[in-house]
């Protein structure tokens, strides 16, 4: 009988038994319509950095390994030669202003990287603008971006005849590496 009541109990436990869950970093699930939101603000105050001329603000939304893709051929940025690059525009009051017009956010599944597309209003015209993005103690940063000036394709043939003097020299430079 003790047995039959042993075992009785055993399997009532066992079947009441509720799983706790700890909060673990895994558990913590953000929303995605949330994740995006925070995303579109700090690409907003980034971009709204470089506007103002704020160097501080605009290179603190950067990781510490960023790297920025001019729309000139040769600007592939590290981030130390894009500081010393732009820190005369910025000294000066004036950088550079993107104001995006729409922009498409897309979310990795681990929650703490994300790439974007955007197309923007800036001095150049229209550009479109891409990158990746990582979240850094709670923050997200652009870790890599890439502008490039949107031509319409119907002028394409036009601006690669203006642009060919200058990829012909550029590309022999880049051969002889």
């Amino acid at each position: 009988m003790r047995l039959i009541t042993l075992l009785f109990l055993s399997i009532l436990f066992v079947s009441c038994k509720t799983e706790i869950k700890i909060d673990t970093e895994e558990t913590k699930r953000v929303s995605t319509e949330e994740i995006k939101e925070n995303i579109n603000v700090n690409l907003n105050l980034w971009h709204k950095a470089a506007a103002e001329a704020n160097f501080d603000d605009y290179f603190n939304l950067m990781t510490k390994d960023g790297v920025f893709i001019g729309t000139d051929a040769s600007e592939n940025w590290q981030i130390e030669a894009f500081k010393s690059f732009s820190k005369p525009y910025f000294d000066k009051g004036k950088a550079w202003s993107f104001s995006a017009l729409e922009r498409n956010i897309y979310i990795y599944e681990d929650q703490k990287l994300a790439w974007f597309d955007e197309l923007l209003d800036t001095q150049m015209k229209l550009c479109r603008g891409s990158g990746i993005l990582k979240l850094e103690d709670n923050q997200w940063k652009v870790a890599h971006y890439v502008l490039s000036i949107a031509i319409p394709n119907d002028d394409v043939t036009e601006v690669v005849k203006l642009k060919a003097g200058f990829d012909n020299l550029y590309t022999k430079k880049l051969m002889l590496k």
